[in-house]
């Protein structure tokens, strides 16, 4: 039986349209319509009954795609179980030999891994580690000594679970991670942690728009910063600064980044874990460039154009495991809003080009929510006309269909 990509073609071709003919009668975008012929993006169940009665397929098309719904369906529940089972296996066949030292290694390569990797691979396997971390905490499968270092582990891989799920788009699970995170902290003593998971709560408060939360947050984990320990207090103060942003006071964000700066100055002992639980300079100066995106332009978007600029140079000339691809990539949304906000379209044009071709993969929840704020500012009338923002938007459109 022929696919559906098959099966389009074939009665596209029959019909005499080419596709641009056919994104024209059934009123949907041509670049679709290319990846669903293709086969590079399967087509939503609204797609394929559109083109069926466009092609007046009388149903075979349909059937087509139901067929291959029905095979795509059979295929993920196949990979779920394989990869379950074999995930069990190797646990398994590791749990004898795992000791503390190797759970530390794992949770190390985990965290610098994390910066270049797509989130869901990152969460499988921080869960597998955490797993075994809380199945030697409930069992007492450790010396005594070890058990606050298994808190503190299972509070870093609760950690790194809280970011996956934020970055998959899923905040209230990411909040369930990062209060598991909060409560391993405490049991562990270990402020360093309970300081970064006071940050990462106010990330997913930012997340879901509620800023006041978010700084309840922040304030929240000031308590646990201690002078010249790690860049905790710098990323508390970059975090309070979006906050303040979001809720329109640009003195006060100004100040809360100078701040962060004056606290980098004071460091005097490095994070105990890199990665992402580490504030590099990059990504401090991100944070002030994401910031003040918020507010009205000027002064602020220009601040906002210079740090997200450097944190966009200091990427790409440090080393590789300190390079948040995430981030960096955000950086050059949060450079191409400044510019809008600037009147520099063609500049906000050049700045997110990099996005627009990124695979489906690695198009994080925070990439297409920021990219959808920046097609809604090239929309205003201010820019109708413009030939470089329509086609910005319209790319931007494509990106997050």
């Amino acid at each position: 039986m022929p696919t559906f990509p098959d099966e389009l073609r074939a009665r596209r071709l029959e019909a005499g349209l080419s596709l641009a003919e056919l994104a024209e009668k059934a009123q949907y975008n041509r670049s679709y319509l290319h990846h669903a012929e293709s086969g590079r993006r399967p087509a939503s169940e609204q797609l394929a009954d559109v083109l069926d009665q466009a092609l007046d397929a009388r149903g075979d098309l349909f059937a087509a795609w139901e067929r291959d719904d029905k095979e795509r369906r059979r295929e993920a529940a196949t990979h779920r179980t394989r990869a379950a089972a074999l995930a069990i296996s190797r646990d398994l066949c590791a749990m004898a030999d795992l000791d503390i030292s190797e759970l530390h290694a794992g949770v190390e390569a985990t965290a610098v891994d994390y910066l270049a990797t797509p989130p869901a691979p990152m969460m499988d396997r921080a869960h597998a580690l955490r797993a075994e971390a809380a199945e030697r905490i409930r069992s007492g499968h450790h010396r005594p000594q070890d058990r606050s270092d298994l808190y503190v582990t299972a509070g870093q891989l609760s950690g790194v679970l809280a970011y996956a799920l934020l970055d998959m788009g899923d905040p209230q699970e990411a909040l369930h991670h990062v209060a598991a995170a909060a409560r391993c902290a405490e049991y562990a003593g270990d402020a360093e942690l309970a300081a970064w998971v006071a940050g990462t709560r106010s990330l997913i408060c930012r997340f879901m728009g509620d800023y006041g939360l978010a700084l309840d947050a922040i304030r929240d984990g000031y308590q646990h910063v201690g002078s010249g320990t790690g860049t905790g207090e710098a990323r508390l103060r970059c975090g309070e600064a979006q906050c303040l942003a979001n809720l329109g006071d640009s003195r006060a964000a100004n100040s809360a980044l100078d701040g962060a700066e004056d606290a980098r100055g004071r460091i005097r002992r490095p994070d105990s874990l890199g990665g992402l639980f580490g504030f590099s300079a990059a990504k401090q100066s991100y944070y002030a460039g994401s910031s003040l995106i918020w507010l009205d332009g000027g002064h602020d978007a220009e601040r906002a154009a210079r740090e997200a600029t450097a944190a966009i140079g200091m990427w790409r000339a440090g080393p590789d495991e300190e390079r948040s691809l995430d981030d960096e990539r955000l950086a050059h949304v949060y450079l191409a809003t400044a510019r809008v906000q600037l009147g520099d379209v063609e500049g906000a044009a050049e700045a997110i080009a990099p996005i627009l071709s990124l695979p489906l993969e690695e198009q994080i929840s925070w990439i297409i929510k920021r990219a959808d704020r920046l097609a809604s500012m090239l929309s205003a009338p201010r820019f109708q006309g413009n030939r470089t923002a329509e086609e910005t938007v319209q790319a931007i459109k494509e990106l997050a269909a």
